[in-house]
């Protein structure tokens, strides 16, 4: 009898019976931006302030610049809002918000990338927080 292995979250090994391969390229609905990640995320934030309920953004966070983006900014605009320390990023084409990132990055920056732009299984291993950005500005987990 098999014994069942852990699943891989090296998204580059070589497909078994037991581990699918997990594409860790994305895109907006007109594929004019693109995205590539360096590795699975382990986890992901779903939050609820204003903006993010209304994108239902599912947001995977890495530090800036490890994530490349092809289609940016040509293909983009950005939405600047509240504080004014991120820019969300969304294609001018089909209007998917693919990303933010900061105004002003300092060092060890990070930006958020919407996995939502990704085939389903890269979010289905995926640990996700509910984030109360709407009144505590706390995980509710």
């Amino acid at each position: 009898m098999d014994t069942p292995r852990p699943a891989s979250t090296d998204a580059t090994a070589a497909p078994d019976a037991h581990t699918p391969p997990v594409p860790l390229e994305g895109s907006c609905h007109c594929g004019a931006v693109r995205l590539r990640l360096p590795h699975l995320p382990e986890q992901a934030t779903r939050c609820n302030c204003s903006l993010c309920r209304r994108l239902n953004g599912l947001w995977a966070y890495y530090p800036l610049g490890t994530v490349q983006i092809e289609g940016h900014p040509e293909h983009t605009t950005d939405y600047i809002w509240g504080d004014k320390t991120l820019r969300n990023i969304r294609c001018i084409h089909c209007g998917c918000v693919t990303h933010w990132e900061p105004l002003a990055p300092e060092p060890g920056a990070r930006h958020g990338v919407n996995l939502n732009n990704f085939d389903p299984q890269v979010a289905a291993g995926v640990r996700v927080r509910r984030f109360d950005g709407a009144e505590t500005w706390t995980f509710l987990d």
